[in-house]
C-alpha cells in the first residue's frame, strides 16, 4: 500500500475580489490536472483561520516569526499534494509544472501573491485516538494546524527529543486528533514542520490548547524549545479544509 511520506505545500494570498474565480479554477481544473501526474496520491486545499479568531495556547501568542523580507508572507490559503516520496516532486518540480501551464492557467496562477513553497519529507508520525474512526484514509483532515520553522542548530537534537518524548505521544492520546506528522524540508525556507490533523476546529480548540495544563514540567520544556524557533510568516497556521468539501 502506498504511503504519503512527502508533501508539496504552497502558502499564498489571493485578493478578495479574485477569490471566487481563482477557487473555481483551482478546484475544478488545476488540482484535478496535477493529480493525474504519476505518483500523486491526494490533494487538499485549506483556508486559514484568522489570528483574531484563534483559540491559542499561551506560548503560541509569543511565537517568533522571521523578519526576513525575502521570505514570502502568504498565509490565506494552504494547498497540499501528497506523494509516496520526494522523488515524485523531483521528477517534475512544482516550478516546472506551473511554468508549463497554458497561458490562461498561468494568468489564474498569477492571482496568487506572497507565494511560498516547501517540499517536505516525513520524519515521524503518530496516530491519534480518532484515527480508527477516520474513513477518509490518506486524505488530510478537516482541520489542521501547521508550524514551519528553523531551529537554533545547537538545540535541534533537544527539539527532536521534545517531539519524540512529549509532544507526539501527547497528541497520540488527545481527543479530536487524527494524526500528527513531524516533517523535514528538502526544498523551501523552513527546515522543519509539524502538521497536526483534527476532526474539526471545535475539537482542536477544546482539547489542543489545554493538553499541557496538567504537566508543568512539559510546559517548561516546551517554552525552552519554542524560544529557539524562528517561524515562517504566519506560522503556525490553523486552517479548515475547503477542498475536498468537508461532509
Amino acid at each position: 500500500m502506498s504511503q504519503d511520506r512527502s508533501l508539496w505545500v504552497t502558502w499564498c494570498d489571493v485578493a478578495e475580489a479574485d477569490r471566487e474565480k481563482y477557487l473555481a479554477w483551482l478546484h475544478g481544473s488545476y488540482i484535478p490536472a496535477v493529480l493525474k501526474r504519476n505518483g500523486y496520491l491526494w490533494a487538499a486545499h485549506y483556508a486559514s483561520v484568522k489570528k483574531n479568531n484563534m483559540t491559542t495556547m499561551r506560548r503560541e501568542k509569543g511565537l517568533h516569526n522571521t523578519k526576513d523580507e525575502t521570505v514570502p508572507p502568504g498565509e490565506d490559503f494552504l494547498l497540499f499534494f501528497g506523494a509516496e516520496d520526494s522523488a515524485v516532486f523531483g521528477a517534475c518540480s512544482p516550478v516546472e509544472i506551473n511554468a508549463a501551464l497554458p497561458e490562461a492557467d498561468r494568468k489564474m496562477l498569477a492571482l496568487r501573491s506572497n507565494e511560498r513553497t516547501n517540499i517536505l519529507v516525513e520524519a515521524a508520525r503518530v496516530q491519534g485516538p480518532e484515527h480508527a474512526g477516520y474513513t477518509a484514509g490518506m486524505q488530510l483532515a478537516p482541520c489542521i494546524q501547521m508550524g514551519q520553522f528553523n531551529c537554533t542548530p545547537a538545540y535541534e537534537e533537544e527539539m527532536m527529543a521534545w517531539y519524540a518524548r512529549w509532544r507526539m505521544p501527547a497528541l497520540s492520546r488527545l481527543p479530536g486528533c487524527i494524526r500528527t506528522r513531524k516533517m523535514a524540508s528538502v526544498a523551501g525556507w523552513a527546515k522543519h514542520a509539524i502538521l497536526y490533523e483534527f476532526t474539526s476546529l471545535a475539537a482542536r480548540n477544546e482539547h489542543f490548547t489545554k493538553h499541557e495544563d496538567a504537566h508543568p514540567d512539559m510546559i517548561a520544556w516546551g517554552d525552552k524549545m519554542v524560544a529557539q524557533l524562528t517561524h515562517a510568516p504566519g506560522s503556525a497556521n490553523l486552517a479548515q479544509r475547503i477542498w475536498p468539501a468537508v461532509a
